[in-house]
């Protein structure tokens, strides 16, 4: 039987009115870990992202997350650690399907980022196919007139710049959604580390409007319960609502704390 590509990210979200129903839950996958992003993989949640931005992640162990994931009923994103065409081609080689591609800052850079996921003549990514797990080194049939329907493109809005241009982004044909970054976007607003200031809320909430109007889906990231609730109100198709090494971080404190009482005067061990 001929191999075929399963469902994209694109797809998953264009179902949210009919298979699923209702917006798309998902964590953050950092740890570099197969065992762990197997793990995650069978949790329930309708999506993981693999993260290479600010995770230790590479080329191979990303291939191996994928292989560890795969088969399990769960959309999977890949951050790569910037928007570079080279990056691109190489983890669409591996078999990344659904790209979420940081820091992008205005329709240009956006249609830079289609255009690397598509061969030429619509986009100027490598051809490698019978090289590549994407392809399963040619027994995908047609992958190659077929290659831009495996994938899907989100980007990220986190900066002033980006919201300024989230219109225009929005308009540019292969993106797919946009997904908002606040702690970066705080950041970038003179508000580092407050992700939850209304003038960095009223941004997010601003992008939110602008890609129902655009009729495209929008996320966001967002650890605490009730700022996830009110943006998902606010028109959030999906969001991320945890991440392995947070789960793990303060499960492990919790259980320290449970049982053990620190000297006096003593402190968390950090850099």
């Amino acid at each position: 039987m001929p191999l075929r590509i399963t469902d994209t990210f694109r797809d998953a979200l264009s179902d949210q009115k009919g298979k699923a129903g209702r917006p798309l839950a998902g964590m953050w996958v950092c740890s570099g870990s197969p065992l762990i992003a197997e793990l995650c993989a069978g949790s329930g949640l309708d999506w993981l992202l693999i993260d290479a931005e600010h995770s230790p992640n590479g080329l191979e162990s990303i291939l191996a997350q994928l292989q560890a994931v795969h088969g399990y009923p769960v959309q999977v994103l890949v951050r790569p650690p910037v928007n570079d065409t080279v990056i691109i081609k190489q983890y669409l080689d591996l078999g990344v399907q659904n790209l979420l591609l940081p820091m992008l800052n205005s329709a240009d850079e956006a249609e830079a980022a289609v255009a690397a996921t598509r061969y030429p003549p619509q986009g100027v990514r490598g051809v490698g196919s019978a090289l590549a797990r994407a392809a399963r080194w040619n027994r995908v049939p047609d992958y190659l007139a077929r290659a831009s329907e495996t994938i899907s493109v989100t980007v990220q809005i986190e900066s002033t710049a980006a919201v300024e241009a989230v219109e225009e982004i929005l308009a540019v044909d292969g993106v797919d959604a946009i997904f908002l970054g606040p702690s970066d976007l705080a950041a970038s607003m003179g508000l580092l580390g407050q992700q939850e200031h209304p003038q960095v809320r009223a941004a997010v909430e601003h992008c939110l409007e602008a890609a129902k109007a655009a009729g495209k889906p929008a996320g966001v990231n967002a650890f605490t319960e009730d700022t996830a609730r009110a943006y998902l109100a606010a028109g959030a198709s999906f969001v991320l609502v945890g991440a392995d090494v947070a789960l793990l971080a303060r499960g492990s404190e919790a259980l320290a704390a449970k049982y053990i009482k620190p000297a006096e005067g003593e402190t968390t061990a950090s850099y």
